[in-house]
């Protein structure tokens, strides 16, 4: 397939169109089909493709997305950087509900996920220490100042395996160990990336406290209403956010990332 656009943005939940005017594209992978058809468009200057990856009908809950699909989908269509806005909740009292974190680092609480592309016989092993690109977290970081949007500079998401949420003292330990935001999705997907070797950014898009902070009083456990409500408020920032990084963003890629396996194989 002929290479289509060189930038790609996930959708998460509540966040399922973003291009006007756009060529909604099929593509078949050898892990089956993504989440929905890619939108292909122009937004601010520059080629994208745009990926709900829930579907565009959230008809995917977190455990069934097929997120070696998602990215290869987007690798075939040319993408070499991805922007990944995502939900999450909070885990500490200093971040707070409408606030963004460019996450650096991730811990993994799922299970049963595919999560690699290397089942054999070339033995790969990325390396996981930085996962996030430190030349698009810079950037993110950047354009949300500029725009006047709380942001933490830094974070560690957990993600877990949902479709639940958290019981409190699941939480009461993430929070313990010092973790800051919580979410379902964003592992396997940005391990996958950085295996094709894509820059990849995550932000995260504080919608709640989890089941309510430990010895916070006021702070009620996370629905999924509440959720929607947050992201339907948030929405028009995160477009502003991608709108701008993509507009001052490069197409070329960190040499980090574009190097991965150059080291990972045995």
């Amino acid at each position: 397939m002929a290479e289509t656009a060189h930038i790609g943005i996930f959708g998460g939940s509540g966040f399922y169109s973003l291009l006007e005017d756009a060529e909604e594209i099929k593509v078949e992978t050898p892990y089956g089909p993504p989440s929905d058809l890619i939108a292909v468009g122009n937004l601010a200057g520059k080629k994208v493709a745009f990926l709900a990856r829930h579907g565009k009908q959230h008809q995917f809950p977190p455990h069934m997305i097929p997120y070696r699909a998602n990215i290869w989908a987007m690798k075939q269509l040319g993408v070499r950087r991805i922007i990944a806005p995502c939900a999450v909740g909070s885990l500490q009292p200093e971040i707070k509900p409408g606030d963004f974190v460019v996450t650096d680092q991730f811990v993994d609480r799922t299970t049963g996920r595919k999560d690699t592309f290397y089942d054999g016989p070339v033995t790969t092993h990325i390396s996981s220490a930085d996962p996030f690109c430190p030349e698009l977290r810079k950037l993110a970081i950047q354009v949300i100042r500029n725009l006047s949007i709380p942001v933490h500079e830094r974070g560690t998401n957990v993600v877990i395996q949902g479709p639940r949420f958290s019981t409190r003292a699941e939480s009461k330990w993430f929070t313990q160990a010092g973790w800051h935001t919580i979410n379902m999705t964003q592992y396997p997907e940005v391990a996958l990336a950085v295996e094709q070797e894509m820059c990849y950014v995550g932000i995260a898009l504080v919608t709640d406290y989890d089941v309510g902070l430990v010895g916070e009083p006021g702070t009620e456990p996370v629905s999924a209403e509440e959720i929607i409500k947050v992201l339907q408020r948030n929405n028009e920032r995160v477009r502003q956010v991608i709108a701008e990084m993509v507009g001052r963003m490069s197409t070329e890629q960190d040499e980090h990332c574009a190097t991965v396996l150059k080291h990972a194989r045995i």
